[in-house]
C-alpha cells in the first residue's frame, strides 16, 4: 500500500494490517519525524510538496524494487505533505517478511531511496520566520549508495 496525504497516521493501526499477512515472521516499520534542528539551524516548521502522479509512480518504483531484492509478503509507505510542526509524523515505512533480516533491510533500503529519489521538495522555517527550500544531504546519498553495488 502507498499513500501520499496531508493527514497524519495510526502507527499501531499501520503495524496491525501488516502482521495480519499470513506467513508473516516479521515486522520492520520506520517513522520519521519533524525534528526542531537541520543542520544547526533551529527550525519551527516543514511545508512539503509534490507532483501527485509522479510521486506516486516513484514511490511504486521504490517498492517494486525492494520487492525483486527480498522476499517481502507486503509493505506500506504512507508520506505525508503540506506544512507540518515539530515532531508531527511524516513517513511510515512499514514490511512483512518471513524472516527478519528481508524486513530490515527492505525497510532501510525503501527509506534510503524515499530520501533521495522521491520527488518531494522540502521547505523549513526557522526560528527567524525565514524559509527556505532543502537539498538532500550528502549523508542520504552516501546511504543510498551502498545499494548500488553489484
Amino acid at each position: 500500500m502507498i499513500k501520499v496525504q496531508t493527514e497524519n497516521f495510526n502507527q499501531q493501526v499501520e503495524y496491525d494490517r501488516l502482521r495480519e499477512a499470513s506467513n508473516t515472521g516479521a515486522v520492520v516499520t520506520f517513522t520519521g519525524l519533524v525534528r526542531d534542528i537541520n543542520q544547526g539551524e533551529q527550525i519551527t516548521a516543514l511545508t512539503l510538496e509534490h507532483y501527485p502522479a509522479m510521486t506516486e509512480k516513484a514511490l511504486t518504483e521504490i517498492v517494486e524494487q525492494a520487492k525483486s531484492r527480498w522476499s517481502l509478503i507486503d509493505t506500506t509507505v504512507i508520506h505525508r505533505v503540506g506544512e507540518l510542526q515539530l515532531l508531527d509524523q511524516i513517513v511510515f515505512v512499514g514490511v512483512a517478511s518471513l524472516h527478519r533480516g528481508d524486513a530490515f533491510a527492505a525497510c532501510e533500503f525503501i527509506m534510503d531511496y524515499l530520501k533521495t529519489e522521491a520527488p518531494f521538495w522540502k521547505k523549513e522555517t526557522n526560528a527567524d520566520g525565514k524559509s527556505y527550500w532543502v537539498d538532500a544531504r550528502e549523508t542520504d546519498q552516501l546511504a543510498l549508495n551502498k545499494w548500488n553495488v553489484e
